[in-house]
This record gives C-alpha cells, structure tokens and sequence, in this order.
C-alpha cells in the first residue's frame, strides 16, 4: 500500500504582515493553512487554529476553553484586571456582563443615534478641501468622542482619551520600551476612571459610569475596579472596532466598481453592506483562549495551558461556510460571520460601532458626491501584533456634492 506524503504546509516563523500588500499574503497563507493544516503550531508553541466549524465550536466552550489567558499562560501569577470582561471566565463573567448589560443595554445604544449623528456631522464639518486621512481626521476621533459622551468624561479631557488609546494601539508590548508604555498608560487610565467612579458613588449621575456603580442584580454590584476596567473596555475596544470598520468600509468601495453609487442610491442596502464587511474584513485578527485540560483540535493533541489563537479573519473566510469567500458580495447571507466572536464573549459594542459605521457613511453619502482613495499617499495598515485587521492611514480624495 503506497504511503500517502504529508501536505506541504507553509514554513514560516510567524504569519505573513498584513502591510506588505494590504492582507493579499495573510489571506492566501490563511486559506493554504484551512485546507493544509487547519491546527498549526508556531515557534514559540502556540497552536493557531483557522477553520470556521473549529473557530465557532472552541468559543461556544468556555469550560474547556478558557478566556483567562493572562491568569493561565502566566502559571497564575497574574491575574486580569477586575471587570476585564474578556478575560475572566463563567460563572464570574456571567454575573459580571449580566450586571453590566443592565446598564449597557440596547435601548442606550439606540438612544446615542442623535449624538453619533451630531459628533460625525461636526467632524465632516471640520474637514478642509477636498483631500483629508479618514482614520486621523474622523474614524479615530469619532468614536473616542461618543464613549466618551457616554461615559460622563468632560470635553476638555477627551483629548486625553485619544492619546490613551493611540497608545494602547501603537507600542509594541513586548519590548522593554513598549511594556513601560503599556504600564504607564494602563495606569494613568485607570487612575482618571477611577476619579470619575469615586464622584458617581459619592454624588448620583445619569452617564454610563453612574449607572453603572448604581447597577444591581439580586444584591451584587459592580465594584470600583469593574467599573473602570470595563469602561477602560469600551474605550479601547469601542474605538477599534469602529474605526478599523469605517475604514475598511470606506476601502471596499474604492475596490468594488459601481458599489458607492449602488448604496447612494439604495441606503437600505448599507446594513448588509457593513455585515459583508465585517465578514471580509473583521476589525479584530484572531482571539485566544487556553485550554483547561489536554483536547484534540482537528486531529492535533493540543496540552493544557497552551496559547491558542482563533483566526476570525481565517474563519470569515473559510469556503466552506461561505462560498466564494474571497469574493465581496454586498448582500450576502452572514448571520454565521464571527468579526464580533462567538457564545459568552460576543462583543458587547457590536451593535454601537455597527450603528457609528452606518451613521457615519450615510452622512458622507449625503456631503460628498464622489469618494476616492488618495493613491498619491500611502496607506499605512496595523502590525499584526497589535491583531488589528485595518488602516492606521486611509487618505482619500472627494467631491462636494
């Protein structure tokens, strides 16, 4: 009986870097890794798993896999920070996001439509001539402006929050350099978050951090480090996730011929739009968990306590979920699209940046008449370590309309 040869599988020491050609690479390499190794171990011992069935199954399993990630790899020397959601694990995570999403509820998402619309409409307003960088001039500040707001943070010190979550996006975490910075911003953070939670005890308030330490569920409330690490949460999560979608959002009408004057003249067709979007282009690369127990991922024995990566960007584009997934199709069937995760850690913000996404692109439907990427100017992408699947620069070229 011949011996069938092992596939030949890509050798490479880490993923190949989203800014070398936009994601051309990465994704080529992903959808190599699906149908060659689905389980892959990198040189440092992580396993990197990329299929859909795989991705959808280790997130609906929070026994088995854990989302304490800095607790475990660490060997329980360290632990998350209080109310770091993603991070903590049942039945902590669900009394916390139950109390949390008394407060951070639908109803208070829906009701910021007025302001998203008036902050956006400022911003454009702001825009001088016919050429501006969308992530700079509008998609950063957007959503720091609207947290915020919610949040119950004065004007005069959002300045403060960009420099903060710039930086949480910007230094590499694992230098020397780059481990102070992440300390030292963690902590002046924290520490003005916690100024806010001490007035909301002391004094009532109906922004989002006064709720929140007023927030209770058969007894239990949130402590004062809950609260500051979930705000902390929406800051930076809320800022990603809105801002690498606007761009991304913004970047497939530029590659997709007829699609702008499609939308302008069909608004409806805006929402399965930004789904398609976030299928082709999640805001986020992978998440990970560790394993509580020694398991077996698509034929691979995997230990307990090992690094695991799941690729959302590999999943949302796997061909077996979705049929010419490397094709952009605007009104495609997504309800299986995991750019917001999958089970207890789904993205509480999904339905605040979809809504700032949406807002934000009617408004620039109705100012401008045409929409072009600036191809004189660089565009600039995230590293991969930062695990964000979008522009740090994304200049454009308009006319009025």
């Amino acid at each position: 009986m011949a011996t069938v040869p092992d596939p030949v599988v890509p050798e490479v020491s880490a993923p190949p870097e989203v800014g070398l050609d936009g994601g051309a690479s990465l994704l080529a390499w992903l959808r190599r890794m699906r149908d060659e190794q689905p389980v892959w171990r990198d040189q440092a011992g992580h396993y990197h798993v990329f299929r859909h069935e795989d991705v959808q199954r280790i997130s609906a399993d929070p026994a088995t896999f854990s989302s304490d990630t800095v607790g475990r790899l660490s060997g329980g020397e360290r632990q998350a920070a209080g109310g770091q959601l993603l991070l903590i694990d049942p039945p902590r995570h669900g009394k916390m996001r139950r109390l949390v999403s008394k407060v951070f509820t639908a109803k208070m998402v829906a009701a910021m439509d007025p302001r998203i619309t008036e902050v956006a409409t400022d911003l454009l307003d702001g825009l001088d001539g016919d050429r501006f960088d969308l992530v700079e001039q509008f998609a950063n500040p957007l959503p720091v402006i609207v947290i915020s707001s919610m949040l119950g943070v004065p004007p005069s010190d959002r300045p403060l929050f960009q420099v903060w979550a710039d930086s949480l996006l910007t230094v590499d975490w694992e230098t020397p350099e780059g481990a102070k910075t992440l300390g030292r911003t963690v902590e002046e953070l924290g520490g003005y978050l916690q100024q806010h939670v001490t007035e909301r005890r002391a004094r009532e308030s109906d922004d989002l951090i006064g709720l929140l330490v007023r927030a209770e569920i058969d007894g239990e409330r949130l402590n004062d480090e809950d609260v500051v690490s979930f705000a902390a949460l929406l800051l930076l999560a809320g800022h990603v996730t809105t801002a690498a979608l606007l761009g991304n959002m913004l970047l497939t009408l530029d590659l997709e011929e007829g699609l702008l004057g499609e939308l302008r003249a069909d608004r409806a067709r805006i929402a399965p739009f930004t789904e398609e979007v976030l299928r082709a282009r999640p805001p986020f690369l992978k998440v990970d968990r560790v394993p509580t127990r020694p398991v077996e991922i698509a034929g691979v024995q995997v230990p307990e306590n090992s690094a695991v990566h799941l690729w959302l960007l590999s999943a949302n584009r796997d061909e077996r979920v979705f049929p010419e997934p490397d094709r952009f199709v605007p009104d495609r069937p997504n309800a299986r699209q995991l750019a917001f995760g999958h089970g207890i850690h789904y993205c509480l913000g999904a339905p605040l940046a979809r809504m700032e996404g949406q807002i934000a692109l009617n408004l620039m439907l109705d100012r401008y008449a045409d929409i072009r990427v600036d191809r004189d100017s660089p565009l600039s992408y995230f590293d991969n370590r930062v695990n964000v699947f979008g522009l740090r620069r994304l200049p454009l070229s308009v006319k009025r309309a």
